[in-house]
């Protein structure tokens, strides 16, 4: 029994008819309205640094991508929702909370890196020089060009 993909059809068709999927592009949608909103009062270095996680029942979470820019803006929190407010979407707006979570990108420079001799590259590669696994034989000579001064 062979597998048989669905046919494919228009992301327009999708969104007509997936109500999950209408409910979950709709709330993207208000989430990046939220953001503009809120992009529009902050000052211009901070804006990179604060997203809008939430607002539900006059709750406003951001996420901030480091202990000094929630520092930085816990200071301006009352000028901020001031300025929120007077936008409809924030009139109800009782509160705003802050919470730091730094970014998922893989920091350069964390841990400690094991630089590859040259002889152990040599002896990587003649050993993927007798390889027949054009897979195995690439991943091999990848890693054996790593080495620190290689030739």
């Amino acid at each position: 029994m062979a597998f048989r993909p669905l046919p494919a059809r228009a992301p327009a068709a999708l969104l007509r008819e997936a109500k999950p999927l209408q409910a979950l592009f709709n709330q993207a949608q208000r989430l990046a309205h939220l953001q503009r909103l809120l992009e529009s009062q902050l000052q211009p270095a901070a804006r990179e640094h604060c997203h809008v996680a939430s607002w539900r029942e006059g709750c406003l979470l951001l996420i901030v991508t480091d202990g000094h820019w929630a520092t930085r803006l816990r200071y301006q929190q009352r000028r901020l929702q001031r300025q929120l407010q007077a936008f409809a979407e924030f009139t109800n707006l009782a509160k705003i909370l802050f919470k730091v979570q730094p970014p998922t990108a893989a920091r350069h420079g964390s841990g400690h890196t094991i630089e590859l001799s040259q002889s152990a590259a040599d002896s990587i590669q003649a050993t993927a020089d007798g390889i027949s696994d054009p897979n195995l034989r690439a991943a091999l000579e990848r890693l054996a060009s790593h080495a620190k001064d290689r030739k």
